[in-house]
């Protein structure tokens, strides 16, 4: 993507920007992720400030799904015929790529759109996000704003009992995602606003409430866990569901015990519903072991699609020109899943001695280094990867305990998460990674454990 010198959308001063135009989802996969989640095309003015989209026209092609869309911002004012005279050559570069047999009428007639949203929302619609997904997203925002510009908690109550239908998992998880945001750009106040308004909603809800009993139980099963210590094994671990009082601790023992819940265990499970005498009781078993499955599918199949859209939005970063800038502009979606597959790549990246791809990901970690000071204990990780044999990753472990917590086991968790039904698409490289991977991963537990123990 070639650097242009542009004036500012703001003060008009000369700015240098990375400029996309055509977004060639068949030539290039990670177009889409550029687009959609606004990587391309932004810049910032040293002289007044200005950080954002640059207004520029935009190509979008996807061979697959029939695509070939184009926008031109109301702004830049590009008579009709000037913008056939820009999209004519683009459309032609495009159609030469493609082999005969995939050259379709739809290119004959691209769709425009006078509204960049209008571009997104086409491009979502041919994914299956319906204009009704869309439009509820869209009032789950302005229910967010209007809970904010709100003057006290009677009010907020008031507005939650005109329909408490509206507060479901999506809209929590969009509440969570924007006060992340708030957080991560410095605004502090909105932020805290947004906590105290949780903690309402929390409590006010059904769905919150349900949340809240979530949560007792993960601490319950957390703290059960943590007094088995090195004693926990996988007859532990099963004893611990099947006495379970309800469903939400069974969940709570899953999804905290993950990695525990493998063949042996279920061989386990199934051992014990064989020798079960009672047949009511039998069949309690069976309809835990049945759960517990579906559980552990969710769980993965979750994990996955996280890690393939981080992977994804990563891949899009590294693809630009000016990678730090990219970065910089996007600070608010780095999440934990999206530090876990930096992570990945970088230590895969340093086993290859991949030097031109390390270089880019090192413009990546230097930005977040940057905002947040360190990079979520990869050098720590890096560290104990390096350790000659199982006693020298002890020591280093206990030499470090102040770097002992449960954020490195989550993001422990997470990297090796990534290896879980994917054994047969991994390189010996990855798999020799992810090997390690489990062994930093079991001792930082056993130790972490017995440090909560006392």
């Amino acid at each position: 993507m070639p650097q242009q010198q542009i004036p500012c959308p703001q003060c008009r001063q000369p700015l240098v920007a990375n400029i996309e135009q055509l977004f060639d989802v068949s030539a290039d996969p990670g177009a889409k992720q550029r687009l959609l989640g606004n990587v391309s095309n932004v810049a910032q003015c040293q002289t007044c400030g200005y950080a954002g989209q640059i207004p520029t026209p935009v190509i979008y092609h996807d061979n697959d799904k029939e695509l070939l869309l184009t926008f031109f911002p109301p702004e830049l004012a590009i008579p009709v015929n000037e913008q056939e005279r820009i999209v004519g050559p683009q459309i032609k570069k495009l159609t030469d790529k493609l082999p005969a047999e995939k050259r379709k009428g739809y290119l004959l007639n691209p769709q425009t759109f006078f509204t960049h949203e209008s571009m997104v929302e086409r491009i979502l619609g041919a994914d299956g996000v319906t204009p009704e997904m869309i439009k509820a997203q869209k009032d789950r925002v302005g229910l967010i704003e209007k809970l904010l510009t709100m003057k006290d908690d009677e009010a907020r109550k008031a507005l939650i009992k005109e329909d408490e239908s509206l507060f479901d998992d999506q809209f929590f998880a969009l509440f969570g995602q924007l006060g992340q945001a708030a957080a991560a750009q410095g605004q502090g106040e909105t932020a805290e606003q947004m906590k105290t308004i949780e903690k309402l909603l929390l409590e006010e809800t059904a769905y919150g409430q349900e949340i809240q009993s979530s949560m007792k139980e993960m601490e319950f099963a957390a703290q059960s866990l943590q007094e088995l210590g090195e004693s926990l094994t996988r007859e532990k671990l099963l004893d611990l569901i099947l006495d379970s009082p309800n469903e939400a601790r069974e969940q709570a023992y899953v999804s905290m015990a993950r990695q525990g819940l493998d063949y042996e265990f279920f061989q386990l499970l199934t051992n014990r519903v064989e020798e079960e005498k009672d047949d009511e009781k039998r069949g309690q078993f069976e309809a835990t072991r049945e759960r517990i499955l579906t559980m552990i599918n969710e769980i993965d199949k979750q994990m996955e699609s996280r890690l393939q859209q981080a992977r994804g939005f990563l891949e899009s970063l590294l693809q630009q020109e000016d990678i730090a800038g990219a970065t910089q502009a996007n600070l608010q979606n780095f999440d934990q899943n999206l530090v876990q597959v930096l992570e990945a790549m970088l230590h895969k990246a340093t086993e290859e001695k991949d030097e031109a791809l390390l270089a880019k990901l090192q413009q990546v970690v230097a930005v977040l280094q940057q905002a947040s000071g360190s990079m979520a204990g990869y050098e720590f990780i890096e560290k104990m990867l390096s350790a000659e044999n199982e006693e020298a990753l002890d020591k280093l472990i206990a030499d470090s305990e102040g770097e002992i917590n449960d954020e490195l086991l989550k993001t422990l968790s997470g990297i090796i998460a990534q290896s879980q039904g994917q054994e047969d698409k991994l390189s010996p490289q990855d798999k020799e990674m992810f090997t390690k991977m489990e062994q930093v991963y079991n001792a930082v537990l056993r130790f972490n454990m017995k440090k909560n123990m006392g």
